[in-house]
């Protein structure tokens, strides 16, 4: 696979809490410059971001992040701002206690009420899955499925572990047909991109991505 072709599935992503508008910055550059699918930044550069770059790249934002667990209301607040900013993709994170606790209800229902201010927009979900068992993952499938979301992720890269080859299988097995699946949290090398996009992932949350393959342009 391509160098090309591999970014044209990442999202670019800086989401350190040190990370400073210069850095932003500097991974919007190479995201221009090397066409990625998006930019994947804090909420709070999306405006200085859509006035600087316009249309040049895509931006994505995280909303309940990185823990998932503040109120839906925030989470409606948090997303109806960064659309209103600008934000053309929205990666929440669940309720994670709330999927472990049985109450996939009300998982389904966060995922359901944030699509629905999505519209067209694409919304991905972060199931984060070191903190479930498989049951648990199952469920979460079934969550983001009935909540109409478009893409599942497996990870924050903030928790105690990121994407495995063996969660794609998993979910590959039981989310609905039009929902795709985002791998992220510790890809570091050109062999892992690859194995996540031939296992059947459409996008990779891979901040090294670019500094690994841009030798290859």
């Amino acid at each position: 696979m391509k160098a090309a072709e591999i970014l044209a599935h990442v999202d670019h992503t800086l989401l350190k809490q040190t990370a400073t508008w210069a850095d932003i910055q500097r991974i919007c550059d190479e995201a221009v410059e090397y066409h990625t699918a998006t930019v994947m930044v804090p909420s709070s550069f999306i405006p200085r971001i859509v006035a600087k770059y316009g249309d040049k790249l895509k931006v994505a934002t995280v909303v309940g992040f990185p823990n998932g667990n503040c109120s839906l209301a925030a989470k409606v607040a948090e997303t109806a701002q960064a659309l209103a900013d600008g934000a053309e993709e929205i990666d929440m994170v669940i309720n994670i206690g709330m999927l472990k606790a049985g109450e996939t209800d009300y998982v389904t229902h966060e995922i359901r009420t944030l699509k629905n201010l999505c519209g067209d927009r694409i919304l991905k979900v972060i199931v984060e899955t070191c903190f479930l068992t498989e049951d648990e993952k199952i469920a979460a499938c079934h969550c983001v499925t009935a909540g109409g979301a478009d893409i599942i992720k497996t990870s924050t890269g903030f928790g105690t572990a990121g994407a495995k080859l063996e969660d794609i299988e998993l979910f590959k097995k039981h989310i609905g047909p039009n929902v795709e699946i985002k791998a992220a949290g510790g890809i570091h090398t050109r062999e892992e991109m690859e194995a996540f996009l031939a296992a059947g992932c459409t996008r990779l949350g891979a901040s090294a991505a670019v500094k690994v393959l841009k030798d290859e342009l």
